[in-house]
């Protein structure tokens, strides 16, 4: 089967640089949006003229520029927007509106790949505010294809590595701490962490894949479904040394969301539905729903202790 034409919005960003990649490993041609808004900043065209090096087709196109967006759609068969919905550094979800626009004016997009790749929105309705606004506008957008009947797949892939799981978790960190650790609730109730490569691997192996087309893909491979005190334990077997626990219960949780500023309140009120609810967990994958390592089972996803060593 001839392999989609595959167009990234927001190529440069945190997933959609990895996006780009794995779409021209897995051999589509691939094309990715130059928006003149970019300026100044040198090492995002950097970043696009290398990937025209790899072989990828930069479009020029804006988001307000209908037409623009148009031409640039009718280049394809999938698109795939991994535009910032992160409100920590820019929360652009809302633009996927215009987008959506002209993949309806163009008429000839098999998929589309709006910007989730986190916890799934439609589980989410009970999220605290303001967090829950992140939920939301990703519901707004599906809504919108839904209504366009524009072919779609949704990814779920939960909690990236390199926020959750190389930090152990913590607050304010990235990298995992050496001597103190903090536990939310009893540290048990279990997550999902992914490998951010792993993501955009799992991701383009669904644009062509009929048991995807109009389905949730959850990445929830087995060996990374992971508590927090077991990715802690992971850590420590490395090291040789065993950390000194605090564990946080929900009522200090909530009374430390409060103190903070609006955008950490947005990221950090997630925390209390993934590890005192065990949001990402606990419920079971239904039919409008596939599991990722099952559909994919070729792909050699990255394990927690393999992605720690390197923290070492």
């Amino acid at each position: 089967m001839e392999k989609s034409k595959v167009l990234v919005v927001g190529g440069t960003g945190y997933i959609g640089r990895r996006i780009v990649k794995a779409s021209l490993e897995q051999g589509h041609e691939t094309y990715v949006l130059q928006r003149p808004e970019l300026g100044l900043q040198i090492e995002k065209l950097q970043m696009l003229l290398s990937f025209k090096k790899q072989g990828a087709h930069l479009v020029k196109a804006s988001f307000s520029d209908h037409k623009s967006l148009v031409d640039a759609v009718k280049k394809v068969d999938v698109v795939i927007s991994a535009i910032s919905g992160v409100h920590i550094r820019t929360h652009c979800i809302s633009l996927q509106l215009k987008l959506i626009d002209a993949i309806k004016e163009a008429g000839n997009v098999k998929r589309f790949l709006p910007s989730e790749f986190g916890l799934d929105s439609a589980r989410m309705g009970h999220a605290l505010e303001p967090g829950r606004v992140a939920f939301d506008d990703k519901m707004a957008i599906r809504k919108a294809i839904e209504e366009a009947n524009i072919p779609f797949t949704y990814i779920s892939a939960n909690l990236f590595a390199g926020y959750f799981a190389g930090s152990l978790s913590q607050m304010g960190s990235f990298v995992p701490p050496r001597e103190k650790v903090h536990l939310f609730g009893d540290g048990t109730q279990k997550a999902v962490f992914m490998d951010e490569d792993d993501v955009a691997t799992y991701t383009i192996k669904t644009i062509d894949d009929p048991r995807t087309l109009n389905k949730t893909l959850y990445m929830r491979p087995p060996q990374n479904v992971l508590s927090q005190g077991e990715l802690i334990g992971i850590w420590e077997k490395l090291i040789g040394k065993e950390l000194e626990k605090t564990y946080i219960p929900a009522e200090e949780f909530l009374t430390i969301l409060k103190g903070l500023d609006y955008k950490l309140q947005v990221a950090m009120g997630h925390f209390l539905h993934i590890f005192y609810e065990g949001c990402i967990t606990n419920f079971e994958i239904g039919d409008d729903g596939e599991e990722a390592s099952k559909l994919y089972p070729e792909v050699n996803y990255t394990r927690m202790d393999e992605y720690l060593k390197i923290y070492v």
